[in-house]
């Protein structure tokens, strides 16, 4: 048994597994919704209520880790805050969890190989992608090969504390569909046989939602194959609500009703930035790419 944790910037999560061959074999999964990068301040970094939540959720995650290897990465939310050093030190101190800061292009690596090993059949080609709360990346994927990899800015709780989310994501949506050009990929992510997939909480909430879920079932989101005509009536329906309305609705997770209609806009974004009518969910990605890390 293993267990890997991913804290990021709107949840920390945790994986207990096993890898078999080049499989992962889940055995439980943990999240809660803790909102690192929520009330970040580019001069003091991490907020101290933000800091405490998710000190209270890792403490839960420890009583469960004796004896048990555990690999604990953390992201956007960290990687740019002055005090995430501090913050990883109190974590350390508090819960016995040492953690690493991954830089983007080791999340991006280790969400795709995360992805790969729970989509079937694996796609030949594809532009994956991670929405996360602080940071998105994107990998371009051909044979199972990471040809292309990049972390953009672009996260639904940074987005949510902004004023003009959607210039932003038509700005970085911009530069990676300039990025994805100049690398000699437009003909290659233009093809047929290539398919988009979303990965993380974002994505697979939409999925939950389409799919009216009143509990979690994590193995039909996998693989889910979403058009973009469903997700647009699917953002119809919740744009006109409130953060709390569309938490009563099946398949919204509590924690997510003000995040939800931002991720949409960067899929909906991104597929019509790429000419794509569907997007195939994926809910493996960064934590169990960092179990398949300690194999």
């Amino acid at each position: 048994m293993k267990a890997a944790i991913d804290i990021g910037s709107n949840s920390v999560r945790m994986l207990l597994g096993e890898v078999v061959g080049d499989q992962v074999v889940p055995f439980q999964y943990f999240r809660q919704i803790t909102r690192l990068a929520g009330g970040y301040d580019p001069q003091t970094g991490i907020s101290a209520a933000a800091s405490a939540r998710t000190l209270s959720a890792l403490e839960n995650f420890a009583r469960r880790l004796d004896q048990i290897q555990t690999r604990a990465v953390a992201t956007e939310a960290v990687r740019r805050a002055v005090n995430g050093e501090q913050f990883l030190a109190e974590v350390l101190n508090r819960t016995g969890i040492s953690v690493e800061i991954i830089n983007g292009d080791e999340e991006a690596a280790l969400s795709s190989s995360g992805v790969l090993a729970g989509l079937q059949p694996s796609p030949l080609t594809a532009l994956i992608f991670d929405i996360g709360g602080g940071s998105t990346e994107f990998i371009v994927i051909k044979d199972r090969e990471r040809l292309w990899q990049k972390s953009y800015p672009l996260g639904v709780v940074s987005l949510a504390e902004t004023l003009s989310p959607e210039v932003v994501i038509t700005e970085i949506l911009t530069v990676l569909v300039d990025d994805l050009r100049l690398a000699g990929f437009q003909s290659l992510l233009a093809g047929t046989d290539c398919q988009l997939v979303g990965t993380a909480g974002t994505v697979t909430t939409l999925a939950a939602f389409d799919l009216a879920m009143t509990e979690y079932d994590w193995q039909r989101v996998n693989n889910y194959v979403l058009s973009r005509s469903a997700l647009l009536s699917l953002y119809q329906r919740l744009c006109p609500l409130s953060a709390t309305e569309r938490e009563l609705l099946p398949g919204i997770e509590k924690g997510r009703g003000d995040l939800i209609v931002y991720g949409a806009d960067i899929v909906l974004a991104l597929m019509k930035l790429l000419d794509k009518d569907a997007l195939r969910v994926s809910d493996f990605g960064l934590l169990e790419g960092t179990l398949l890390s300690m194999h």
